[in-house]
Formats: C-alpha cells, sequence, structure tokens
C-alpha cells in the first residue's frame, strides 16, 4: 500500500511543553518537537477517522535556539491574568516523514479504506498548506506547511553523531486507536543522531501512566464517509 508522505513545516515560534513545567504556570519547550505535535500537525493537513497517522522520522533542519516571553494567561482560580515567563524554540524548520495505517478498531468504516484515495488527498492538502491552521506544540505558534523531499538540503546537525535529551514525552494513547475506554500517556527515551530522529511506534513505548477513563466518539458511516468527488466540491 503506498501511504507514504513527506513535508516541510516551520515557523517562527514553537513550543512544545515539557509537562513538568505546566505545574507552575511557566512553561518550557522540549528541544525536540513531540510524536503527539507532529501527529497534530498531520492530522490539520489531513485527517479522517478511516485512517490513523504515523510519524516515521523527523529531520530537524535549523539550529536549536530558544528564547522567553512573557505571557498573560487566564487565573482559573479567579477573574483576571497572571504574568508568566514562556520558553519557546525560536525559527525553528523540520522535515517530517510519515505513513497512515486503517483503523481497525473502525470497522464501520472499512469500505473508507481506499489507500490511493486518501494518499492524493493528503498531497494535495500539503500543496495548499494543510485544511486546517497549522500550530507548533501550542496556538499561539503558528506554522507553516510545504512539500519536501526528506533530507534534501543542508541541516543543521548533520554532522552530529548523536544527541541524547533524556525521557520526553511521547503522545496519548486514545481510545479510538486502541479499542480500550482509558487515556494513557507514554514517554521515550529521545535520541538525535545526525539531526534526525527517529520516532518508535506507539505499541514500542514501554514507559505508560494512566491519566483517566475515556470512551470513543462515535462516528455514523453516512456522515463520516465521503466520496473523494464530494469531499473536493465541499472545499
Amino acid at each position: 500500500m503506498d501511504n507514504k508522505i513527506s513535508f516541510k513545516v516551520h515557523g517562527r515560534y514553537a513550543l512544545f511543553t515539557d509537562p513538568i513545567t505546566r505545574v507552575g504556570g511557566e512553561k518550557c519547550s522540549y528541544h525536540l518537537p513531540t510524536y503527539e505535535a507532529i501527529k497534530g500537525i498531520i492530522k490539520s493537513i489531513y485527517w479522517k477517522p478511516t485512517l490513523i497517522w504515523v510519524v516515521d522520522r523527523v529531520r530537524v533542519v535549523k539550529p536549536l535556539r530558544t528564547q522567553t516571553k512573557g505571557m498573560k494567561p487566564i487565573r482559573y482560580h479567579k477573574s483576571g491574568n497572571d504574568l508568566s515567563i514562556y520558553t519557546f524554540l525560536h525559527d525553528v524548520e523540520y522535515q517530517v516523514e510519515a505513513h497512515f495505517e486503517w483503523n481497525r478498531h473502525r470497522p464501520e468504516l472499512e469500505v473508507d479504506r481506499i489507500a490511493p484515495k486518501h494518499l492524493a488527498i493528503a498531497k494535495r492538502m500539503i500543496e495548499k498548506g494543510g485544511r486546517q491552521d497549522i500550530f507548533l506544540g501550542t496556538r499561539d505558534c503558528q506554522g507553516y506547511v510545504e512539500p519536501c523531499e526528506f533530507g534534501e538540503g543542508v541541516g543543521a546537525y548533520d554532522e552530529i553523531d548523536e544527541l541524547g535529551f533524556g525521557l520526553m514525552f511521547h503522545g496519548f494513547d486514545y481510545p479510538d486507536e486502541t479499542g480500550k475506554d482509558e487515556l494513557h500517556g507514554r514517554f521515550w527515551h529521545a535520541t538525535m543522531r545526525r539531526g534526525v530522529i527517529d520516532y518508535p511506534a506507539p505499541s514500542q513505548c514501554d514507559v505508560r501512566r494512566f491519566i483517566r477513563p475515556m470512551q470513543a466518539k462515535t462516528f455514523v458511516l453516512n456522515e463520516s464517509h465521503k466520496g473523494v468527488e464530494q469531499e473536493e466540491l465541499e472545499r
């Protein structure tokens, strides 16, 4: 099945928040994008409940730089705003390679498993910059998507053998992708080799934490399944 895509995503700022820094309210970004953040970008480009996007690898093109900014997040315990310091990544660019797999927990959408159709739409949406707005970790950080060949051009870390970044958040196990009515968080030990991050598949992450019970959303076939012609007419 031909189901692989590649693209470039870049932006002025990115904030892939380290969960530990959320407790104090002053967020600090990981130096590398999380698997979940990249998956979210791909789903903003193109997604249907018929398929699951799997991130294969990401190439860091520009040097890792950070910048702190004063922010005014909303106070949830009382009215008004707090003053916090957020640490962003500044001037980022990544090349992404990913593929899709059929969501076997959605048997009611089996009729929509048409690989050439989904691949053609996904590539077309990359050329158009995505179906929805692209965000680099958070809504405050606008991103931009363009087609590219993975590995083209010169990267800032092409000559560096290996860099380790310790234990990082990987992503969430959602009920509609696992078949279990539970939400879990995944973690992994991140390593970048010659500028490329090879992400393990969700099933290969050994460190997991239960978060809360959760049920998958129900989709009705007649409402969620549309032919490619109808989808294009609605664009």
